[in-house]
């Protein structure tokens, strides 16, 4: 499936440490499997979905520090209602 590139998709090395820090702190808040690339994806999907305007770095800097844990356990709860009933099957084994 062919990925649609989205506008903010040129800032992602540049917003990286922001990223790997709000995964991080969402593992010390007890959200161990936390990802850099589902908080990514979350902020893209959610907050930046219909972003207008101009897009300045200091922004989307504002909108990784402020995405709250409810907002990324939203964002995975429907995504794991969208995947299909066999996916579970990694954590099973564990």
């Amino acid at each position: 499936m062919e990925e649609h590139v989205h506008a903010v998709d040129a800032y992602r090395e540049q917003l990286q440490p922001v990223l790997a820090s709000k995964a991080e702190e969402f593992q010390i808040l007890g959200y161990d499997n936390a990802t850099i690339q589902e908080v990514w994806d979350c902020l893209k999907q959610k907050k930046w979905k219909r972003l207008k305007g101009e897009l300045l770095l200091h922004r989307l800097v504002n909108d990784v520090l402020t995405l709250s844990t409810h907002d990324y356990m939203m964002y995975l709860t429907m995504q794991a209602y969208k995947e299909p009933l066999g996916s579970f099957e990694e954590y099973e084994n564990k």
